[in-house]
């Protein structure tokens, strides 16, 4: 198996296992078990189970956003295209796998303990923001928005991952439509707390 490969097959289990189960209850050992390749190989792949932890961050932010993109970008209407964000987080929240936030759970075990895995799981929620202030700035709405939608997206990923709903989603999809009709109103209301 060359090196690729088993790159491959390693971040696979490591994300089924690390998603499913949780990082610290994982060792490399269980990764080798359910991916094949030698623990030699995965050492030498991954020296530490830090690399092999923001290495499946990595790899899943990539996939995860480029997901989101896809579905919101089916949508025409600039508004539309943000509403469909909690669609898309609805769709989520239902998978059968679905086990919250993959980079929230990872902050929460290892967060204070490693810098590597906090600052991955930083860089995927600077870029989810960053994304939806693109949107925001699509649709001609005020910066400020970019953070309350945001704000609203994280809230409902934890209570789902909580609670095992998929309501949090919806929820959060009406609290922005009503940011939506009312842009000068949250525009003010973030000026006035500043």
């Amino acid at each position: 198996m060359d090196s690729a490969t088993a790159r491959e097959r390693a971040l696979d289990a490591a994300e089924k296992l690390f998603y499913g189960r949780g990082v610290q209850s994982v060792g490399m050992d269980d990764v080798r078990g359910a991916s094949g390749v030698s623990l030699k190989r995965l050492y030498q792949l991954f020296p530490a189970k830090e690399r092999l932890v923001v290495a499946y961050l990595e790899r899943r932010d990539v996939r995860w956003r480029a997901e989101l993109a896809r579905h919101v970008e089916r949508h025409p209407e600039p508004q539309r295209r943000i509403l469909a964000v909690f669609d898309w987080l609805e769709r989520w929240f239902g998978a059968e796998d679905f086990r919250g936030c993959a980079w929230i759970n990872s902050h929460g075990e290892l967060g204070a303990v490693s810098e590597p895995v906090a600052e991955q799981v930083r860089a995927h929620k600077r870029a989810f923001r960053d994304w939806l202030g693109t949107l925001v700035a699509d649709a001609g709405l005020p910066d400020a928005l970019a953070g309350q939608l945001f704000l609203l997206a994280e809230g409902a990923m934890v209570t789902a991952g909580i609670t095992g709903s998929v309501e949090p989603a919806g929820e959060a999809r009406a609290a922005a439509r009503l940011l939506l009709r009312a842009p000068a109103a949250s525009d003010a209301g973030t000026a006035r707390a500043g």
